[in-house]
């Protein structure tokens, strides 16, 4: 008979062998709240213009270097189940208005901060959660009040520029003119009249060299594609797209032809043949100039292509195709027909150009509206790139936000102090014990302010005194002036330093709600991992785990 191991009493008796569980305050509520603050603590210093970049290597050995929160976050694939909440709440914020991620971070690590101290001195962590909730409210009524400006007219690319302007600083601080400018000619080069505005039109063709002065704008599409056949550039291109092959038609069914001498043989290569010509010539007929083919091309189709004057263009991706169509405003056909004259695009010209030393094919219009217009950005490496896509990215994104509401509130921190001192005047005209998490929820805000002044290497204390000072006569849009000396205050509608009102509003919102979301949970229980013992590390560098444990290897 096996020997029976009695378990231990209490909840670990009803979990299978392997199962954790914490309970109660100190191991559950403090531990998470240690978790998050942990979390914001890493993505707080890189809040802010001033805010350092962050050296990320994931699990693939990609190097990330920026200082935007999302990507931080999506790339360290955060483990701890609280944390992830908080990760969560940034990545709707990101679904939902495009920026703000690092506020939402900064600021629900401060208030899960705050309810750290509340609850050690005692209070019950419902106590805490009605006084957040009160004070969530209140704050998302005073934020109306914040609004010192709207947009205007979005048409106007000077105004544009302006409002994508302080989103590009944060990312890109002193490349912000010259990359708002791109960014706003390309925006509203593509905002229709009336109707909504996608982001998705706004594209961005990376190629390595040069350095960020020579990035430009192009109205049209560009791909780093080279031409297939001899001709390079048509002017007034019509332009048939195929989603098949450029090739001979293959038989669906599979067939057996007996050849019983030469001459039969050199017929049915002949006939091959003229049915590729006459295919290419049906299309040359109908007066396309260009073909652009998702699949590949054949030798002989390219042949004839070149016979028949047509510039053939090879594209491997059907994201490419489909975005192509809705440019030219062309139809993707499935098979090599002559295609009718609407289901052909236009486009002003289609050339094979040289940027650096990659190929690029552009598709472009000469005319202001089309319906998707690209930045072309250089740039020394591609880490660079990358980082100055994710600026371009926060641009249009703030732009797609004015559209949908227009209204503005300072930056610079103003907002938030502004928020802290009407919301702690509230507290204390409450009278329960909730008015100690509304202050609370109060004193969270200046977190923001403190972590750009820190960042700008500025005493936060200092800054914090200096605002609340400027805020109580009244002077609603005052906000730190990063480029002053020291903790200097400054207008934020005179700087022109503003922020959507939406990116607050929901920042304000989803980081209370997790913060509250994390204090709720008194017990962690984790079931036992699934899956067997894990297999026996290979010696050697197939398949290693730590990027520096080969360096000769690591560096190719």
């Amino acid at each position: 008979m096996a020997l029976h191991v009695p378990k231990a009493p209490g909840f670990a008796q009803m979990l299978k062998d392997g199962a954790k569980h914490y309970s109660g305050l100190e191991e559950a509520v403090y531990r998470n709240i240690q978790a998050c603050k942990e979390l914001a603590q890493t993505t707080r210093t890189a809040y802010g213009p001033n805010g350092m970049n962050k050296m990320v290597i994931n699990h693939l050995e990609k190097l990330f270097v920026t200082n935007d929160a999302a990507t931080i976050l999506r790339e360290l694939q955060v483990q701890h189940p609280a944390a992830k909440m908080i990760v969560m709440a940034s990545h709707m914020q990101e679904q939902e208005v495009g920026d703000g991620t690092n506020f939402i971070l900064v600021f629900a690590g401060a208030l899960l901060e705050q309810a750290e101290e509340l609850l050690r001195m005692g209070l019950s962590v419902s106590e805490v959660i009605e006084g957040y909730d009160m004070a969530c409210k209140k704050a998302l009524e005073i934020l109306p009040e914040c609004v010192c400006s709207s947009a205007k007219n979005l048409h106007d690319v000077g105004e544009a520029i302006s409002l994508i302007r302080p989103a590009i600083m944060s990312k890109q601080y002193g490349n912000e003119d010259f990359l708002a400018d791109l960014i706003g000619q390309a925006c509203v080069s593509i905002f229709p009249e009336a109707g909504s505005f996608s982001v998705d039109n706004v594209r961005v063709c990376k190629i390595l060299g040069c350095g960020l002065s020579g990035s430009s704008v192009l109205h049209g599409m560009v791909f780093k594609k080279e031409a297939e056949g001899d001709i390079t550039s048509v002017k007034d291109a019509k332009i048939a797209v195929f989603s098949c092959p450029f090739d001979c038609m293959v038989t669906e069914t599979k067939g057996t032809v007996l050849i019983k001498n030469a001459e039969e043989l050199l017929n049915f290569s002949k006939g091959e043949e003229n049915l590729m010509e006459a295919q290419v010539k049906a299309i040359a007929d109908t007066g396309a100039t260009v073909l652009v083919t998702g699949g590949k091309v054949a030798d002989m189709a390219l042949h004839y292509a070149n016979k028949y004057q047509l510039m053939v263009v090879r594209l491997n991706s059907k994201w490419d195709l489909r975005r192509l169509c809705k440019t030219v405003g062309a139809t993707a056909l499935p098979s090599l027909t002559a295609p009718t004259p609407e289901e052909m695009g236009r486009c002003d010209s289609v050339y094979l150009s040289e940027v650096g030393d990659t190929q690029v094919v552009v598709f472009k219009h000469e005319k202001e509206e089309g319906a998707i217009s690209t930045l072309v950005i250089r740039g020394s490496t591609d880490n660079l790139m990358d980082d100055i896509e994710r600026a371009v990215d926060d641009g249009v994104n703030t732009f797609k936000v004015l559209v949908r509401d227009n209204r503005l509130v300072p930056g610079g921190g103003a907002t938030e102090i502004e928020l802290a001192k009407q919301i702690t005047s509230y507290g204390e005209s409450c009278p329960g014990l909730e008015q100690y998490s509304i202050k609370k929820f109060a004193e969270a805000f200046e977190a923001l302010p403190r972590a750009l002044a820190e960042n700008s290497g500025v005493k936060g204390s200092e800054l914090i005194s200096k605002l609340y000072a400027v805020h109580h006569e009244g002077n609603k849009n005052m906000g730190f002036d990063i480029e002053g000396e020291g903790p200097a205050v400054k207008d934020m509608l005179e700087a022109g330093v503003l922020d959507p009102f939406l990116v607050k509003y929901w920042g304000i919102k989803l980081a209370a709600n997790a913060a509250i979301t994390v204090l709720r949970v008194d017990q962690i229980i984790m079931a036992k991992p699934a899956g067997g013992p894990k297999a026996p590390k290979q010696q050697g560098h197939w398949d290693k785990d730590d990027w520096d444990e080969e360096p000769e290897k690591f560096a190719h």
